[in-house]
């Protein structure tokens, strides 16, 4: 190692052995972290747990004897502001200074989930990036990502300097807004059942189901009682007319949100897609009107397109954002 980077490890606490742990509203990921790199992944179900602290012992204790972690560096999918944190969409809240007395550890830093994810841009291989549209070589400056799964998550990465910065922020659940008519009459439908419409109430996979109900509502048909795993797969094999209109309604929109968040930012080195829906279906992603939606900004429609739009296919961006971030600094 050189001066350099031991210099850069010391200050991030990369030396340090860190457990990191990436909580969402249905699964949690646990790894062992340092230098940058994880091992000893473990994914397990929320609902089996009562509390993070019984997860996160439980994972412990699946350790070897000679593993020792001494600080935490964990995201969860809610707002983060202090020492309180609860989550968003399941019923768990904890002190992250009881965490660290309760554990026994020195540190224990919590980010939200897609402040971790887009903390984990600059470490992704190319590989793990498939682009949907046209790719822009060496694009740089602001990096926006947004991602449906349990919920919808966005957040940030601004450079400064040769470092980046971290700017996490709840933007799934600003209003969800309609292009055209069709998006109108849904929009309609879902704000009779919900009152405010949030981009999560259509962009995540309750959102999947909410979209092929309000499709079925609209079309006088009445819904079958479906997962959104069975929206996907019956709108990726074009088996079920309303889940195919409901899956292209979600790419839409999904390009409408990407491409707000882009101005917003001015996202020069382009928009991330992460989240647990689309990499399965990336083929299907790519063929989908989001690109043309993302690009659909009147007299912005050229600047939108020099601006790049990637698929993050790992499965869990946010636990390489969590093994490389500093242990100890506040955003």
């Amino acid at each position: 190692m050189t001066a350099a980077n031991r210099a850069r490890s010391d200050d991030l606490g990369l030396d340090d052995l860190r457990i990191i742990g990436d909580i969402g509203g249905t699964h949690a990921r646990f790894a062992l972290a340092r230098h940058g790199a994880y091992t000893h992944l473990q994914r397990v179900e929320v609902s089996r747990y009562d509390s993070l602290l019984e997860a996160m012992t439980d994972y412990l204790a699946t350790l070897p004897p000679d593993f020792k972690p001494t600080v935490a560096v964990i995201d969860v999918a809610g707002p983060v502001r202090g020492d309180a944190v609860k989550m968003t969409n399941l019923d768990w809240s904890f002190s992250a200074e009881a965490m660290r007395r309760s554990l026994g550890l020195t540190a224990f830093r919590v980010l939200n989930d897609f402040a971790a994810a887009a903390s984990s841009i600059p470490y992704l291989p190319q590989t793990d990036c498939f682009p949907i549209g046209p790719d822009v070589p060496n694009a740089s400056g602001p990096i926006g990502v947004v991602g449906p799964g349990t919920g919808l998550g966005v957040g940030a990465l601004v450079p400064h300097g040769a470092q980046w910065t971290l700017v996490p922020g709840e933007g799934g659940h600003v209003s969800l807004p309609a292009s055209t008519g069709m998006e109108d009459r849904i929009l309609a439908i879902l704000r009779r059942r919900f009152g405010h419409v949030s981009a999560e109430r259509a962009l995540s996979g309750a959102g999947l189901v909410n979209l092929y109900e309000a499709v079925c509502e609209i079309e006088g048909v009445a819904a079958e009682l479906l997962a959104p795993s069975d929206v996907t797969e019956r709108a990726i094999k074009g088996s079920d007319p309303r889940c195919v209109k409901a899956f292209a309604h979600f790419c839409e929109l999904l390009g409408t949100i990407a491409s707000d968040l882009a101005l917003t930012l001015g996202a020069n080195g382009g928009i991330y897609i992460a989240g647990g829906i689309l990499p399965r279906f990336k083929e299907a992603f790519a063929a989908s009107g989001f690109r043309a939606r993302f690009e659909d900004k009147g007299r912005f429609r050229d600047w939108l397109r020099t601006v790049p739009t990637r698929l993050i296919l790992e499965e869990s961006p946010a636990l390489t954002g969590l093994a490389n971030v500093p242990v100890g600094a506040d955003y």
